[in-house]
């Protein structure tokens, strides 16, 4: 059974509308892993590149919704040289996607990013300021993966992290960098077609739930939330990384 937008009327659409709200209270709470929530339920419904534009389009007023937090609590001198170098090595990773084999990129990446998720679970952090190449490599790591792979917030997350100071802080921090990946990605996107008349319309009609759950993860954060904050946000890396390189794997050596 179809409505008229050709959405299937089944258990299908419970699971994207559970993934809708788990990937906004996510992005809300830890800052990230919203469209890593999304985006393989709604490929199941919609195909994948039509999920990741669904996904992009609900995200938009998230990204506005949290700006604010971000703005005034995050880093400058942190921010700008990662988010300036994704959006400078974004195109690039958009053009490795269709050069190299992307089972073998996306088996590295996640390796990568557990051994990241490991120092950083160890208590691990930066000593010092992290150093300006030091940034412009987690920015240039983030803008290649997310046009190659599509998943290039763990590397700036995990600068983020590393930085050390307030929960507070890290969220402010993470939330400004995941809008420049996020922002990264819709020029790419658009360019190639990917924004049809469907993936618009579907893309606002599930909004209001992304957006009210990213509310409710956002003031769950505020209201005592923050005393998880680190645990959780090394826990979906974790869990990310470790469902990613399964899949992977599995794809890698299925070919």
């Amino acid at each position: 059974m179809e409505n008229l937008l050709g959405t299937p009327v089944d258990l299908r659409l419970l699971a994207v509308v559970a993934a809708v709200l788990i990937g906004g209270f996510m992005r809300g709470f830890v800052g990230f892993g919203g469209a890593l929530v999304t985006v393989p339920v709604l490929s199941v419904v919609w195909g994948p590149q039509a999920a990741v534009a669904i996904t992009s389009v609900m995200g938009i007023p998230s990204l506005f919704q949290l700006l604010p937090e971000a703005v005034r609590y995050s880093e400058r001198p942190i921010v700008i040289p990662v988010a300036l170098t994704t959006f400078l090595t974004a195109p690039i990773g958009s053009w490795v996607l269709v050069s190299v084999d992307p089972r073998l990129m996306s088996v590295v990446i996640s390796g990568l990013v557990i051994a990241m998720v490991a120092m950083l679970a160890q208590g691990w952090t930066a000593k010092t300021n992290i150093g300006l190449p030091a940034l412009i490599g987690a920015g240039a790591a983030g803008g290649l993966i997310q046009g190659a792979a599509g998943i290039g917030g763990p590397p700036v997350v995990a600068v983020a992290l590393a930085r050390g100071g307030s929960p507070k802080q890290q969220r402010a921090n993470v939330l400004a960098l995941m809008t420049a990946i996020a922002s990264a990605s819709l020029l790419p996107l658009w360019y190639f077609g990917v924004f049809s008349r469907h993936v618009l319309i579907l893309g606002v009609l599930l909004f209001p739930l992304y957006v009210a759950a990213t509310m409710f993860g956002s003031r769950y954060f505020s209201r005592g939330g923050h005393r998880h904050y680190r645990r959780a946000a090394l826990t979906t890396l974790a869990v990310i990384a470790v469902a990613t390189l399964v899949a992977s794997l599995r794809s890698y050596f299925a070919a």
